[in-house]
């Protein structure tokens, strides 16, 4: 996104803070046990324009010791967050759909199902789930 946008490039927070987490999520990231996360979601936008719809969910053990910075991000991208800190691995990556109704409608002006991919990243050992979802204005080539 960066290097197509370049100082275009912006993350939009939409929100962050500690919330209940789905099994899915929690068994995702092999903590089956695990019911509440720091949830945060953004727009990475190019201008004005969101293009791709992101959820991060940091479960609390994640954000102790050197990894607290995961916890005060603020419009900062995690992409560069996560590639800079030597200690990280990716997980296998997997196709996601997520259902339109769950983006809130007045950033994306949307009315199908978006597609994207989820990982796991390990930072120090410890889980951070990524979704990222690709709207259509990416696809649009007048962007």
């Amino acid at each position: 996104m960066v290097d197509r946008c370049g100082k275009d490039f912006s993350v939009q927070v939409l929100s962050q803070n500690w919330q209940k987490i789905d099994s899915e999520e929690s068994f995702a990231m092999s903590l089956p046990h695990a019911h509440s996360a720091l949830v945060r979601q953004v727009l990475l936008c190019c201008g004005d324009k969101p293009l791709i719809y992101a959820r991060t969910v940091i479960p609390a053990m994640t954000v102790q010791g050197a990894q607290r910075r995961y916890a005060n991000m603020g419009n900062r991208p995690l992409g560069a967050m996560l590639f800079a800190d030597r200690t990280m691995r990716r997980e296998a990556v997997h196709v996601a759909k997520l259902p339109i109704s769950h983006i809130a409608n007045q950033y994306v002006k949307n009315e199908k199902d978006v597609w994207g991919r989820r990982s796991v990243f390990r930072v120090s050992g410890k889980p951070i789930l990524v979704c990222e979802y690709f709207l259509p204005e990416l696809f649009d080539k007048n962007n």
